[in-house]
């Protein structure tokens, strides 16, 4: 039976530590690293919701992307953290955290969202580590075309965007908030930036530029990875029971 330290080192072994950004805190960050593994459940986010699903399943671990926890100092009932992670304690349920070290990594969360739309001759979008990638799609778009294939892609229930009028060929992608990258992804002699989580200044500076911007939410471009992370799994350990969580799903919702 594989143990805890033993998926740890498969999953750094495909998005090594070194890789992550300062800010953050990635690795097995809560539980028992010489338990043993017979079950995993895989999600974006370690949520109530996912701890009891992991609970109903019989799982000693989740895997997710989103730390559960940063800069905690302390772990109670008063705190959102807190709780979860005394739910985790109580119920044996380890959490191992992937995050910007997953973001850089190869086939990790920003090549499976270029995949995902379809992107040809994907390379990093700067030096490495790199946090986003730029691709080229089969044949160009009209942009409503682009968001009709992007949203059915992604399957959101809606897309933020600004149209440049500029048919859509070379992207660049950065699951999550990478609006920061727009400069960049213009450089990179780039028609469109999908991302999420993109602020009005973003908007107004893609305007002045004349590159069209997509916020395809933050759930939706790094929920890409989740099946990755999966196949990984159960490839490395194939008598491991591992699941994508079926309860997580998209939180912002669009009234139209």
């Amino acid at each position: 039976m594989p143990t805890i330290q033993n998926i740890l080192e498969t999953l750094t072994n495909f998005a090594p530590v070194d890789a992550k950004m300062d800010f953050d805190n990635v690795g097995l960050l809560v539980g028992d690293s010489r338990a043993g593994v017979t079950k995993i459940l895989v999600a974006l986010d370690i949520t109530s919701e996912v701890i009891d699903e992991a609970a109903e399943l019989g799982a000693e671990l989740i895997v997710s992307h989103h730390p559960i926890l940063f800069s905690a100092k302390s772990v109670t009932d008063g705190t959102i953290v807190g709780k979860k992670i005394m739910r985790l304690l109580n119920r044996r349920i380890s959490a191992i955290c992937m995050h910007t070290n997953l973001d850089a990594a190869d086939g990790g969360v920003n090549d499976a969202l270029a995949a995902a739309i379809g992107l040809q001759n994907v390379t990093p979008i700067e030096p490495l580590p790199a946090y986003g990638r730029v691709g080229n799609l089969e044949k160009p778009l009209q942009m409503r075309d682009f968001l009709e294939k992007l949203k059915s892609s992604l399957r959101g229930n809606g897309l933020r965007f600004h149209n440049s009028g500029r048919p859509v060929s070379r992207v660049a992608v950065v699951g999550g908030s990478g609006g920061d990258y727009l400069q960049r992804a213009f450089d990179a002699g780039c028609d469109t930036l999908v991302t999420a989580d993109v602020k009005y200044d973003v908007f107004l500076d893609a305007r002045e530029l004349g590159i069209n911007v997509v916020d395809a939410d933050h759930f939706r471009t790094e929920n890409t990875v989740i099946p990755v992370l999966r196949s990984l799994l159960r490839a490395a350990y194939p008598t491991v029971l591992c699941e994508v969580s079926a309860k997580h799903g998209q939180t912002a919702r669009f009234f139209v």
